[in-house]
């Protein structure tokens, strides 16, 4: 039976927004649905001539099924593996805003701080606008501002310095916390306020509390760090005669908590292990629910080709999607930049979590994820366990 939710005005949390009950499948379960994915996943990628990928499954803090496919660069004799580093893209989001939330917990930062407090340089068209847009509002894509401001710029590789300074051009198209415009540029000011309350660069803080003490041995931040990686994916595209291999860019690595990191698909599995709460003195409960709580409605979302036969509600938390899918809470989060994909996702009630890495562009990750998450939760509902 479908699940019938009200909403109220206001913050809600994952719990409120949903029912929560952990939903315990067996291990034998979610093992042949590990496996069903895996031969889907080698599958998928061969019909779609992807040069190479990776995928994750886990439940609590066990790795169910790891498989890597194809090569590190196409035509090439370099096999992909599970430490091959790939580029997470917006995928990087997550991490943004599981650092602001450490700093929020310990008392450094509050989500009502206006942004200016650390960007005094950040102006709009009409000044007044520009106090009213807080931490909390860029974290979570609801400044107001026009969805992807200025990310042509970002493409055409401009230095961040003078698009910080364009956005005095910009009228909000509806104020702060009202409406859903994802943001890379604005996202990526939240680094400000965490490097000055933190005391540390951007790179060295995310080493020090979530890649050291999670062993994401491989994951790193920033363009030099990338090349310097001698195990790395490089990124294809497609076009009319096949994929192609092009070069790493380094213009979205100017925007670290929107795009800026790279990692491996066993950094991957450590990831969502701590996002399942197995890691609460690195990523303690109270962080996990601050970012899953709803935010703004991401109507658009529920149009998305291979996910809008399940999706039934889709809002943004904090460097985290939050979706109702098939009546079932998924966090999830997708990423994409010049020559590579990226997915991360996973339930709070079945335990599980899946990620995906492509060193090539293509829609089949999409088709993927949701295929895997219907079949997830289409097993739960079969045992009764909802």
């Amino acid at each position: 039976m479908r699940l019938k939710f009200i909403f109220l005005a206001g913050s809600l949390s994952i719990g409120s927004f949903f029912p929560l009950k952990q939903l315990y499948a067996t291990e034998s379960q979610y093992t042949a649905l590990s496996n069903t994915f895996k031969n889907r996943f080698n599958h998928e990628l061969k019909m779609s001539k992807v040069p190479g990928g990776a995928f994750v499954i886990v439940e609590a803090d066990n790795v169910l099924k790891l498989g890597t496919y194809g090569k590190r660069v196409k035509g090439g004799n370099q096999n992909v593996n599970p430490d091959t580093v790939f580029r997470l893209a917006s995928v990087s989001k997550t991490f943004a805003g599981t650092l602001a939330s450490m700093l929020v917990e310990e008392g450094k930062l509050s989500w009502q701080q206006p942004i200016v407090d650390y960007l005094p340089e950040f102006t709009l068209a009409e000044q007044r606008n520009v106090a009213d847009i807080n931490l909390g509002h860029i974290i979570g894509h609801s400044t107001g501002l026009m969805p992807n401001s200025y990310d042509n710029l970002i493409n055409a590789n401009v230095d961040m310095t003078k698009i910080v300074s364009k956005f005095d051009e910009l009228t909000p198209i509806c104020q702060p916390g009202v409406c859903y415009g994802y943001q890379n540029i604005a996202f990526s000011f939240i680094q400000e306020a965490i490097e000055k309350e933190s005391s540390f660069t951007y790179a060295n803080f995310i080493q020090k509390r979530i890649f050291y003490p999670l062993s994401m041995s491989t994951a790193s931040v920033g363009f030099d760090a990338f090349l310097n990686t001698s195990n790395r994916a490089e990124p294809h595209v497609k076009t009319k005669s096949g994929y192609k291999q092009v070069k790493v860019k380094p213009n979205y690595y100017q925007l670290a908590p929107a795009a800026g990191v790279n990692a491996s698909i066993n950094d991957l599995s450590k990831w969502l292990m701590a996002n399942l709460g197995q890691n609460p003195e690195v990523i303690s409960a109270n962080i996990i629910e601050d970012l899953t709580t709803p935010g703004v409605k991401t109507t658009k979302e529920l149009r998305r080709r291979d996910w809008r036969p399940y999706l039934d509600s889709a809002y943004y938390g904090k460097g985290w999607r939050v979706y109702e899918f098939n009546g079932h809470p998924l966090i999830y989060h997708a990423g994409w930049v010049a020559g590579y994909v990226a997915e991360v996702s996973y339930s709070p009630e079945l335990n599980i979590g899946m990620a995906m890495l492509l060193n090539g562009e293509s829609r089949v990750i999409a088709k993927l994820s949701a295929e895997f998450w219907r079949d997830a939760f289409k097993q739960a509902d079969k045992s009764g366990i909802n």
